[in-house]
């Protein structure tokens, strides 16, 4: 029923002239309606009518049944009209169930508009009552809904703080920010301005094996990190998440594509950082609250992976050395102690050698520190390319360098080694009107399985070979024993 149309009303059993009489007063028409077939009002049948006027001689004739359907009518105001030889008796719990007002004939205009004004007050409550409830119901709903996203940025927030490994971070916050909205993957590139003031990136890659579509990535997430930190990124590193699917779930699709990423710059003091980038299982249709609770999970997660970056850096500035940038000598110590106590357990082959660049200071009077420092980083970034990831490169002290070789013998050890010198000998530095290079002098030394070999023995071993290199000429190799028990190393101490 709309505003500008009159109330609609039902008869039920008034005659004809009961029927005008009522229309004529109250200015509307009655529609009949059949006793025996009563219609269903909302079902094709029309809204439900303010009134209802019932004549109590067919209220009285009615089954239980049908009476219990004409009182189901919730909006619908019933009307009783009694005849003048009407009697009351067996009426009372029908005004208890509900009647608006019982009418005795005769029905003067008086009666009729004192019924009219009653049925429009109460449809009046009734819609009050029904707008009450509605805004009440709405209301809950937006708690509710408020509620779920507090206990979601709660959750958020909570597993954020879990770990300080990037990676972690981001692999925790594509399972949480996928109860909000289904995630394929969160991916992040995070920017800093290097010592030179290259803005340098690092690239946290959802893993999959075909490889143009990783390179479509890189592409993608470069070139957004440009337009955010308005600058084109001029190195980058990739680390690869291996956040694999629930058991049994099916692979997600994790190729490219617009209509499924959204974008969430990431900030920490007010300076853009890093961006997370999600990718969405189906085309993203996100609502206004759902868009500002992710906004709000980027901001906790932004804290979060700043403070992992900061702790990796500070980590990293305490564990390598910052001219070669690779591990210094506390690192080398520490690792040494660990590889010898994994020999000792499982039996394995473990070699070391130190490395030492001749004539150093030589280099650094002729050239310039500038002309060393490169000298070193060379050298380390050539020890780094070329060991294997399971062995262990570090700067020793001044010009030294030392490398640990886990399951390596002393035969595989000593080749290593005269490869390393080789390449090292082919290095060519530039100064200012001079091209020059260096030569190296390098001590191995090994234990086999079954050697009570302690740290302490294994390095004085390695620099008594190199002592022996560089008393025989410098630019080669020698080879301490393959093994020494503690008591043969202390006499060949006292023979040095």
């Amino acid at each position: 029923m709309t505003h500008d149309a009159p109330p609609s009303h039902w008869s039920i059993g008034l005659n004809d002239i009961e029927r005008r009489h009522v229309e004529d007063v109250l200015r509307t028409s009655l529609r009949p309606v059949d006793s025996d077939g009563l219609p269903t009002p909302g079902n094709g049948s029309g809204p439900e009518p303010l009134l209802v006027w019932i004549a109590g001689r067919s209220w009285m004739a009615m089954s239980l049944a049908k009476r219990r359907e004409v009182l189901a009518w919730e909006q619908s105001q019933k009307v009783l009209v009694l005849g003048r030889n009407d009697t009351m008796q067996g009426l009372e719990d029908a005004m208890d169930a509900g009647f608006l007002s019982v009418v005795r004939a005769p029905l003067t205009p008086g009666k009729l508009i004192a019924v009219m004004d009653r049925a429009r007050e109460v449809q009046f409550v009734y819609n009050d009552i029904m707008r009450m409830t509605r805004e009440i119901s709405l209301e809950r709903e937006i708690l509710a809904r408020k509620t779920d996203y507090l206990l979601f940025l709660n959750r958020v927030m909570a597993r954020a703080v879990e770990s300080l490994n990037p990676a972690t971070i981001l692999t925790h916050a594509r399972k949480d920010i996928d109860l909000l909205v289904p995630l394929a993957s969160v991916q992040g590139v995070f920017w800093h301005q290097g010592a030179d003031g290259q803005l340098e990136a690092e690239l946290f890659l959802a893993f999959q094996e075909e490889v143009p579509v990783q390179e479509r990535w890189v592409e993608i997430m470069l070139d957004k990190a440009s337009v955010v930190a308005g600058r084109k990124v001029d190195s980058y590193q990739l680390t690869y998440l291996m956040d694999a699917p629930e058991e049994g779930a099916a692979l997600p699709d994790l190729s490219p594509d617009p209509s499924r990423t959204i974008l969430l710059p990431l900030k920490a003091g007010g300076r853009d950082f890093g961006c997370l980038v999600l990718l969405t299982r189906e085309p993203a249709r996100l609502a206004r609250e759902q868009t500002e609770v992710l906004h709000s999970s980027a901001n906790h997660l932004g804290l979060a992976l700043k403070n992992a970056l900061l702790f990796r850096e500070v980590k990293i500035r305490a564990d390598y050395d910052g001219l070669t940038r690779i591990y210094n000598r506390q690192s080398f110590d520490g690792r040494l102690m660990e590889e010898l106590k994994r020999q000792q357990r499982y039996g394995h082959d473990l070699s070391l050698m130190i490395v030492d660049l001749d004539h150093f200071k030589k280099v650094n009077d002729t050239y310039g520190h500038q002309a060393g420092d490169e000298v070193l980083r060379e050298v380390g970034k050539l020890l780094a390319d070329t060991l294997r990831e399971t062995d262990f490169a570090a700067r020793y002290g001044g010009e030294e360098f030392g490398v640990i070789l886990p399951h390596t013998g002393q035969e595989d050890a000593f080749a290593l080694a005269d490869r390393l010198r080789v390449k090292i000998a082919k290095l060519r530095f530039d100064a200012v009107d001079f091209t020059f290079g260096v030569t190296a002098s390098i001590g191995v030394a090994s234990t086999s399985p079954g050697a009570d070999q302690r740290a302490a023995d294994l390095l004085r071993r390695a620099d008594t070979a190199l002592y022996e290199a560089k008393h025989n000429g410098r630019d080669r190799v020698c080879q301490a024993a393959s093994i020494q028990s503690p008591a043969q190393a202390d006499k060949a101490a006292v023979h040095e």
